[in-house]
């Protein structure tokens, strides 16, 4: 009997547009800090946007729908999270932009393109 062949899991979006790349590689920045800020602080918000922000740039590494719309999730509750409780005059303003331009990021024509293309 045969085996299947093993499936390649990427770590990183190699074949993607550079606005995916730079996407993928802010999710995983992001995740990053939250997992620091998130063990100091304690909070449970921070903790489940880590996994969410690693999640969806490991989705879109693979070029998986569902990684596509968890990284969108990972960009847009920030900026709700910061708008909504009013964080931008004390830290948010660079927080702000950075969660913007990941959102441009994920939106831009050519990552739309290449999602519609080729990811499943």
């Amino acid at each position: 009997m045969a085996r299947a062949h093993p499936v390649e899991r990427r770590w990183f979006p190699t074949g993607a547009p550079q606005t995916l790349q730079i996407a993928a590689a802010l999710l995983y920045w992001n995740a990053a800090l939250g997992l620091i800020l998130g063990i100091a602080g304690g909070g449970v918000a921070e903790v489940l946007l880590v996994v969410v922000d690693a999640a969806g740039a490991f989705g879109i590494a693979n070029a998986r729908r569902w990684g596509y719309y968890l990284a969108l999730l990972g960009a847009v509750v920030p900026i709700v999270l910061l708008v909504a409780f009013g964080a931008l005059l004390s830290s948010g303003i660079l927080s702000l932009l950075f969660e913007v331009a990941l959102v441009a990021l994920l939106l831009h024509p050519q990552s739309r393109s290449y999602y519609k293309t080729w990811f499943r």
